[in-house]
């Protein structure tokens, strides 16, 4: 493939590099004829193949393909196994359909419940986004059709999502919006990376040289290509120049000659247009290894799987009294509108043309003597409505509503204004428990919803997010008790909107948002505010009960580069068989910048018999332990000690172990000019060169620390924060200047 590559880089001309790095369609590559280089399609996802029968067109009217569970859903799986096996079904649907590139899956940070895409994303910690993105990535590509990770970075909100401007500090960014990218290409190597539409701390994604070439190429080493979100270009030859291979959609003429005349007037190296017209070619080749098109795949079969996954992707949030599972003898209550109509996916290009689509309400009725009643779907309060679904509600033995967001709620392009579910649905859940006391409300959302209206008044809640063509039947699967429930939560649900950690500043102002609450997002921030949750990061319950014990480390001290083991046995003490996710958490008891209370390292989902107990090993390298430094611009490891949580949510720690690390990375000294006493502290070499300084100061202060009566305060304090050429000023030595003698100081260091 590398002759062929430089044989087409010399035969190409430079209006063909500039043309092949602007899309020849809206959903193709170009065409080189005269060379033989033929054109690679890609197609929106993705959860599901979206790509029209004409492909030179923008798509209107998609080809009937599996809509599978949304990424919502599947985070709440917790099961790459069965990521893998979806990414495998998309490819195969994709090489039927004539696709090369699926684009997808997307993995940007839940920051806030209220962004409109966040059915589409996966969670609200860069771990389990990371490796459950991974997992889908590596089941696709496994069979020659390729994905696009996207969207890199930032990308947290629909509100001016073509113009805003997130500004995140530089830590923030490291360890919650890019580190889940790291993972994915580090687990998965997708063939190409979408950009996103807005901008970065003042650069847009598509010219971020930063993002795009610092971090992506040099310090994470990808090799595959950056392409492009459907315009989110503003300046083609910068965007060349930061490490963005091709633009989409296209033809795009002046495109094409803004890169042309940039070459001729000098003012874009023909070796980057080179290099990235060289990794362009390598997918484009990659891609044709696998023949596209003019296949079939089993539409029942992947309906079988897709109802499978969202079984596995279902919470049960609340059971009280051991309502559910349903015995199938009893009378039942069937009110919503979307038992019969289904709210299974959300709008925008990830909308599918499903090849079919179950109700809930024929499989009830397969089950139990069943009744039905809407009782919501209106915009408008009906009492005439609630009343009908009341009625039914009392005669029956349990009510089981199905409760969804209306579909045009959550979707690309605008964010939810609220947390609510509709006044008609709030009003219609109370009415409903209040007639039974035998109340479930089965949710179908793609997001955190505000229970505090209901929550109490119902027995049993099951959340199915939004679960795909399929979903309807895995819902009365999990009802009935022929699948155990066994997702988890991979978002917090707060108790209301303004408990959130970015309530003050999400969506932001005009073009500007600010991150202002750092790396306290989501559980770790509700930890760090030590404010209470409706159900907790990692929460969900099952039909039985699980015991965990015997927890074992590899080794208590630990160096760089070594990797400690964990093992635990999970024991299923219920009478059923099911699934437990087991969760892995670490802390740092003590550092020198701050930290969360704890933060997700690993995870597994582990499967048990009715009383049988398995050992669980999971490995956490040296990186589980660090932490990124702002200073040093890397990731670091401070020596000390650490420990190991094991929880089923991030609430619920069953199990704990200490571990120390035994080294520090090994790091150059971070002082400057303006470095405080407590900066020089901080820093082995430079609390031996300001002793004699400090001990001077001391002395002049009448002996500093608590017992200094002279001004009244604690004057150890008071020197932490102060600049060291401050005090200096204040020795009195006037033979040098206080900056000289710092900088003095510093060259020696």
């Amino acid at each position: 493939m590398t002759d062929r590559i430089n044989e087409l880089l010399s035969e190409l001309t430079l209006e063909e590099k500039a043309g092949l790095l602007t899309g020849g369609s809206p959903w193709r590559t170009l065409n080189v004829d005269r060379l033989g280089l033929k054109s690679m399609v890609v197609s929106d996802g993705p959860h599901g193949v979206r790509l029209s029968e004409d492909i030179e067109t923008m798509i209107t009217q998609s080809l009937p393909a599996t809509c599978f569970p949304v990424a919502a859903a599947l985070a709440a799986s917790w099961d790459k196994a069965l990521l893998d096996e979806m990414g495998k079904a998309l490819a195969d649907e994709a090489i039927a359909l004539g696709s090369d590139i699926l684009l997808g899956p997307g993995m940007n940070i839940k920051r806030s419940p209220l962004c409109g895409r966040n059915f589409e994303y996966f969670s609200e910690d860069p771990v389990v986004a990371g490796e459950m993105a991974a997992a889908l990535v590596n089941g696709m590509q496994s069979k020659g059709v390729g994905t696009s990770v996207k969207h890199f970075a930032v990308n947290n909100q629909e509100t001016r999502r073509f113009t805003v401007d997130a500004d995140v500090d530089e830590r923030t960014l490291h360890e919650i919006y890019l580190e889940g990218f790291r993972i994915a290409i580090e687990q998965s190597d997708p063939w190409t990376i979408m950009c996103a539409y807005n901008s970065v701390n003042g650069d847009f994604c598509a010219e971020n040289h930063y993002l795009l070439t610092e971090v992506l190429r040099n310090q994470w080493g990808y090799e595959g290509f950056v392409m492009s979100d459907w315009g989110a270009v503003h300046d083609r030859v910068e965007a060349v120049k930061a490490g963005l291979e091709l633009e989409m959609p296209g033809p795009s003429p002046h495109r094409t000659q803004a890169v042309v005349d940039a070459v001729n007037a000098g003012d874009l190296d023909i070796a980057i247009v080179d290099e990235a017209v060289r990794r362009l070619l390598n997918i484009i080749f990659k891609a044709q290894e696998t023949p596209k098109g003019n296949t079939s795949f089993d539409i029942e079969k992947h309906h079988a799987l897709a109802r499978k996954i969202a079984g596995e992707c279902s919470v049960l949030l609340k059971n009280e009294g051991g309502l559910l599972p349903l015995s199938g003898d009893e009378q039942v209550a069937v009110i919503g509108s979307s038992a019969m109509n289904p709210v299974y996916q959300g709008g925008g290009s990830s909308h599918i043309n499903s090849t079919k689509v179950d109700n809930s309400l024929d499989f009830m009725r397969e089950q139990a003597e069943v009744q039905y009643a809407v009782g919501d779907g209106v915009v408008e309060l009906s009492q005439g409505k609630i009343d009908e679904a009341v009625t039914l509600a009392r005669a029956g033995d349990v009510a089981v509503m199905f409760i969804a967001l209306p579909a045009s709620v959550e979707s690309e392009g605008y964010d939810r204004p609220h947390m609510k579910l509709t006044e008609q649905q709030i009003a219609l859940i109370k009415a409903v428990a209040s007639a039974n006391a035998k109340t479930v409300v089965v949710l179908n959302n793609g997001s955190a919803v505000d229970m505090s209206d209901w929550i109490d008044d119902v027995q049993a809640v099951i959340e199915m997010w939004l679960p795909g063509q399929a979903g309807a039947g895995a819902a009365v699967d999990i009802l009935y008790g022929k699948v155990n429930p066994s997702g988890k939560i991979a978002e917090t649900f707060p108790l209301k909107l303004s408990d959130t950690p970015s309530f003050l500043s999400f969506p932001g102002s005009f073009d500007e948002v600010r991150y202002g609450e750092g790396i306290y997002v989501g559980y770790r921030g509700y930890e760090h505010m030590g404010r209470d949750v409706l159900f907790p990061f990692g929460f969900g319950l099952s039909y039985t009960t699980f015991e965990y014990s015997n927890l074992q480390v590899s080794t208590n001290e630990f160096g760089l580069d070594d990797t400690v083991t964990v093992t635990l046995d999970v024991t299923n003490t219920g009478d059923v068989a099911g699934k437990e996710v087991v969760q892995v958490y670490v802390r740092d008891l003590e550092s020198r910048l701050p930290r969360p209370y704890k933060e997700l390292k690993a995870f597994t989902k582990v499967a048990l018999s009715a009383g049988e107990t398995k050992q669980v090993t999971l490995d956490l390298s040296d990186h589980a332990f660090m932490y990124y430094d702002p200073a040093h611009h890397q990731w670091v490891a401070e020596a000390g000690e650490f420990e190991i949580l094991i929880g089923s949510s991030s609430a619920d720690i069953h199990l704990s172990a200490c571990v120390t690390l035994t080294a520090s990375s090994d790091l150059p000294s971070a002082l400057h000019l303006h470095s405080t006493i407590g900066d020089w502290l901080a820093d082995p070499k430079g609390a031996v060169a300001i002793a004699p300084i400090l001990e001077q100061m001391g002395q002049m202060f009448g002996g500093g620390g608590d017992d200094n009566e002279a001004l009244g305060m604690d004057m150890t304090a008071m020197f932490h924060d102060l600049p060291l050429p401050v005090i200096l000023g204040w020795s009195g030595n006037t033979e040098h200047s206080p900056q000289d003698m710092v900088n003095g100081m510093l060259a020696q260091l």
